[in-house]
């Protein structure tokens, strides 16, 4: 290889790493911009279920060994016997919910309301699940209701006003939910974050004038 060859390919490879180095940098940014964007990103109130990975169990309902799975079907062989039982019906729902399986969760949590149709707490995770699911309106639809059985229901408010804001872009519905959620449960547990919400939905507000 001649001089003028080696010095061309050691330039050549002195680019790649230049271009290397640029695409991991950029790479690095957007990866460390979108983990901040998840992180900020608020959760819904779950009221009926616990979290979207912890399963509970209501005093005097067996679950058996084997994870959801196996707890889906123990249920499932009560509701068999019982199938009018809407404690039952609404804890197959939270298990389906906490799996993330929401249109399954949707499934249970709407029999469990033919039964007991004003359970605020089953109605609002109804919602929550259409809203995992695409359905902005349908979630709407269920915390409007579940609000017209329970007034004021603290985790309604709350859910409602993420999904006028994120679905919407209702800013002006999802401030006075939680404006109002603050004024009538001053003690709410997400007080924080709400008040953070709040003062961001007004900051934005007041960059892009009435």
């Amino acid at each position: 290889m001649t001089h003028a060859m080696r010095a061309t390919s050691k330039q050549w490879g002195v680019r790649q790493a230049s271009l290397l180095f640029a695409a991991c940098l950029l790479a690095g940014i957007a990866a460390g911009y979108l983990l901040h964007w998840w992180k900020g990103t608020p959760g819904f109130a779950n009221t009926a279920g616990t979290s979207t990975t912890a399963t509970q169990t209501p005093a005097g309902t067996p679950i058996s060994a084997g994870g959801a799975d196996g707890s889906v079907k123990t249920l499932l062989a009560q509701i068999a016997a019982d199938p009018k039982n809407p404690d039952l019906l609404t804890h197959v729902g939270d298990v389906y919910y906490d799996q993330q399986q929401y249109a399954q969760a949707v499934r249970y949590y709407a029999q469990a309301l033919t039964i007991r149709p004003g359970d605020a707490a089953v109605r609002t995770d109804m919602g929550t699940a259409d809203w995992y699911l695409g359905h902005a309106d349908e979630a709407l639809a269920q915390y409007d209701q579940a609000l017209h059985d329970v007034p004021d229901n603290a985790n309604t408010l709350f859910n409602r006003g993420l999904v006028r804001w994120q679905g919407k872009a209702d800013r002006a519905g999802a401030l006075a939910d939680w404006n109002h959620l603050m004024q009538v449960h001053p003690d709410y547990e997400q007080r924080e974050k709400v008040q953070q919400m709040i003062a961001d939905l007004e900051r934005k507000k007041g960059a892009k004038g009435p």
